[in-house]
């Protein structure tokens, strides 16, 4: 039986805050393609769930004045959001190395509609994209974030909330690790690009006369598409076994 009911949903609008504020941004949940009211619910439920498990914590702040309740919501909206901005911050910069995988092999085909957005990219981008995150999904990466998220309330209290320094400090990490893992998957398609290209220039001063580009191209292509046969898969392994390292390492 409940003994204070003002009070339970007092705390639990506080940790809705915090998982709907990471579920606002993460990728996969937090897609166009998925309804409003999905997301809503979601986060509610999971609220729910985590509520019985954080009670000691969340409950002694909840019965607070007005103004300490407002600030809360907004700590604890930032702090979710957070968490849920290096999940899609990783998974960007996979989209980040798509678009740049294509334009080094010269996939420059007619944009098509992006999976997880409701915007428009490079059909290559958007193969890789949807891969890495169904991966993910299927791999259970929502359950790290998750758990993340469980264990942010002794690491990041109610009462003290998220330091501006530290998020900065925390997002230029994400930024940083993923940088070094996206550069290492699409390093092979860079050396082949500037490689080819180099090739094609020697060619095009031995032989001016020959229209270099529209004979490079289709070879430029070709090799490019063979290339990432060869390695999609290696790419997204390796995409896949960073995620824990850059979420759980930060």
């Amino acid at each position: 039986m409940i003994t204070d009911p003002q009070g339970t949903l007092m705390a639990l609008f506080l940790a809705f805050c915090r998982i709907g504020g990471c579920f606002m941004l993460m990728p996969g949940f937090s897609s166009a393609r998925l309804p409003m009211q999905i997301r809503l619910f979601l986060s509610l439920a999971l609220s729910m769930a985590i509520l019985p498990m954080v009670w000691d914590t969340i409950y002694p702040m909840a019965n607070t004045d007005a103004a300490t309740f407002g600030l809360l919501i907004a700590s604890e909206t930032l702090v979710g959001a957070v968490f849920g901005l290096i999940a899609r911050l990783y998974t960007v910069g996979l989209q980040f190395a798509g678009t740049a995988i294509a334009t080094s092999i010269s996939f420059n085909g007619p944009p098509g509609g992006d999976i997880m957005e409701d915007a428009t990219e490079n059909q290559l981008t958007s193969m890789l994209s949807l891969a890495g995150l169904l991966i993910l999904l299927m791999l259970n990466f929502h359950h790290v974030v998750i758990k993340a998220l469980i264990d942010s309330y002794t690491s990041i209290p109610l009462a003290v909330g998220m330091e501006p320094r530290r998020i900065l400090i925390t997002l230029t990490d994400t930024l940083s690790a993923t940088f070094m893992i996206v550069l290492r998957l699409m390093s092979p398609f860079l050396l082949y690009s500037i490689m080819f290209n180099v090739a094609i220039g020697m060619i095009n001063k031995m032989a001016p006369q020959i229209p270099v580009y529209f004979i490079s191209t289709p070879y430029l292509l070709m090799g490019g598409v063979f290339l990432l046969y060869l390695g999609i898969a290696a790419i997204l392994e390796q995409f896949v076994k960073g995620f824990a390292t850059v979420f759980t390492g930060l």
